[in-house]
This record gives C-alpha cells, sequence and structure tokens, in this order.
C-alpha cells in the first residue's frame, strides 16, 4: 500500500478543439507534474471535468495516466458522478480495475439527498462492500454538486476501518483540519488539505499535503513548501501570502484559465473545456494581467527560493 501524500495535483483534462480527449497534451502534462517534483497525481477528478466525461472516458484517462507515471509516483482516482448507488458500484469497480494506487469515493454521492448520516453510512458500507478488499480507498469533499462535508463520526469510522488512506479535505477550515489530524492518528488515513489559504498553517498542523487547483499553476512552490517550509519559516509565511492570493483567481474561469496558463508553457495547444464554453479573458476583465502577474511572481518566487532557500 503506497502512502498518498505531499503535494497532489488535481489534474487537468486536456481537449482538441474538436472535443477529443488530447493525449498527446495529457502526455505533456504528465511529465510537467513530474518535472516539478510532485508527490501523487489525481486523475480523474473535478478538475479533470469527470462530470462531462463519459464512464469509458473515464476509465481510459485512469488507465493512461497510470501507464505514462509508470510507478514513479501514486496515481489515484475517482470518477464516479452518478447519485443512483447501483450506477456507482458500476462506475467505481470500472476505475478499481484500471492500475491505480487507491480509488477516491465522493462524499457527496453517498448522501445525494441530504439525508443525513444514516444514507450516508448505508451507502458507504455497500460500496466498501462491492469494491475489492485489497484496494486502498480514499475520500473527497467533492464541493459539486454540494460540498458534503464528514461529520467527526463518519471520519472516524472511516479512519478506523483501515481501509482509507486519503482524505482531500474540502473543509477550508483550520480547526476543521486539527481536528481531524488527531482523529486520524495511528491510522492509514492521511488528511490532505485543498484550500490554498490554509495550505500552510494547515501543514504546520500535521495536514499530510496539498491538493488544490493551484497545483496546475505552480506545483513547484507547494513541493518547497511541504517538503522544506519548515526549515526557512519566515520565507515559507511570505510564500504562503502570494499563493494564497494568486488561488483566489480560481474563480475567475477555472479550469478553463489553467488551460490557458498551460497554453503559455505549451503543454495544450487548446482550452477547450467541456465544463464551460464561455471566453473567460473576456468574461473576467483583468484575467490576462492578473494571470501575467502570477506568471512573474512564480518566476521570481522560483528564484528567491533557489537562492535563498537552497533548494
Amino acid at each position: 500500500m503506497k502512502a498518498i501524500e505531499g503535494i497532489v495535483p488535481v489534474m487537468l483534462t486536456p481537449f482538441t478543439a474538436d472535443n477529443q480527449v488530447d493525449y498527446p497534451g495529457l502526455t505533456r502534462l504528465i511529465d510537467w507534474y513530474l518535472s516539478q517534483g510532485v508527490d501523487a497525481l489525481f486523475a480523474v477528478c473535478q478538475s479533470s471535468e469527470m462530470q462531462y466525461l463519459s464512464l469509458e472516458e473515464r476509465v481510459e484517462l485512469a488507465e493512461f495516466v497510470v501507464r505514462q507515471v509508470n510507478g514513479r509516483i501514486p496515481v489515484i482516482a475517482s470518477g464516479h458522478i452518478s447519485d443512483d448507488l447501483a450506477a456507482q458500484k458500476t462506475e467505481l469497480s470500472a476505475m478499481a480495475n484500471t492500475g491505480i494506487d487507491a480509488l477516491v469515493l465522493v462524499t457527496n454521492h453517498l448522501d445525494p439527498q441530504q439525508q443525513g448520516s444514516e444514507v450516508f453510512m448505508s451507502n458507504l458500507q455497500q460500496l466498501m462492500d462491492t469494491l475489492p478488499a485489497s484496494m486502498p480507498l480514499g475520500l473527497y469533499e467533492c464541493p459539486a454538486p454540494y460540498r458534503r462535508l464528514l461529520s467527526d463520526e463518519e471520519f472516524s469510522f472511516c479512519a478506523r476501518s483501515g481501509r482509507f488512506v486519503v482524505l482531500k479535505d474540502v473543509s477550508c477550515d483550520l480547526p476543521t483540519v486539527k481536528r481531524r489530524v488527531a482523529l486520524a492518528e495511528g491510522t492509514p488515513l492521511n488528511i490532505i488539505n485543498a484550500n490554498a489559504a490554509i495550505a500552510w498553517p494547515a501543514i504546520q498542523a500535521g495536514s499530510r499535503g496539498f491538493s488544490g487547483v493551484f497545483t496546475n499553476f505552480h506545483p513547484a512552490l507547494y513541493v518547497w513548501l511541504y517538503h522544506h517550509g519548515a526549515q526557512h519559516p519566515a520565507l515559507a509565511d511570505e510564500l504562503a501570502i502570494f499563493l494564497s492570493l494568486a488561488a483566489v483567481t480560481e474563480t475567475l474561469g477555472y479550469p478553463k484559465n489553467a488551460k490557458i496558463w498551460h497554453q503559455r508553457l505549451e503543454t495544450f495547444n487548446s482550452d477547450h473545456c467541456r465544463v464551460t464554453r464561455d471566453n473567460v479573458l473576456e468574461k473576467y476583465w483583468g484575467l490576462e494581467v492578473i494571470l501575467d502577474q502570477i506568471w512573474r511572481g512564480t518566476a521570481q518566487w522560483q528564484q528567491r527560493i533557489t537562492q535563498q532557500g537552497g533548494h
């Protein structure tokens, strides 16, 4: 069982201009993540536009990422988008056979009508009974279609079961992260925070990494923060402010703005998205200027880290 921890990018799905998955672009994207020093990859997640992918596409994506990574770092994936439990079993069973290192369950699909813990636990148990006992599991408090946070009792059950190795925590609340770190002590379950605003204090509090959307812009900065920030606390405190402010740009047309970023990097040929057809540079005034500033700021921070941080 591989530990899932560190910086875990939420992978984009590149599309061609005519709406097909761009596998050469995906190959370049994987190579870029690896060059940035990331610790694992989260394939077939919300950033991957999984709600707009067929089951066949989701499975093919996961299989492709596993082949390309070739064991260099762990690959986790979700890809279940249905509320119907039978459909979830089909989706998750197919994803479990792709060679991934952990299969991530989306919490809102376990309680789609917001009926409470009894329904959640019943559905969770049925999925656990269906999936191979040897398959490590994860949890993702995905914000779409609604954010369904785990209660302490639900979280503790998953931690103590021994089957769960990672939670992508979307509480965006440092006290909740701290409480969960304490609850998970002595179990295999790692808490990985998804909120850039609390990324550094969450890491200091025992979160075992970061898996927010700005891992698609400057993951190497998060890698340094996670692995070396404690040795350079003043620099880490200052970097954390830049990362938090940059990440507010998520609200300005993500994931298309990330695809525009990767066009600049020459990773993607197209910024085509299934989740939005908007021209985000026109819709969000000033976005292009902000992306320019993040681009320059990222380069400046990489230089500072090299000079002052020694890495």
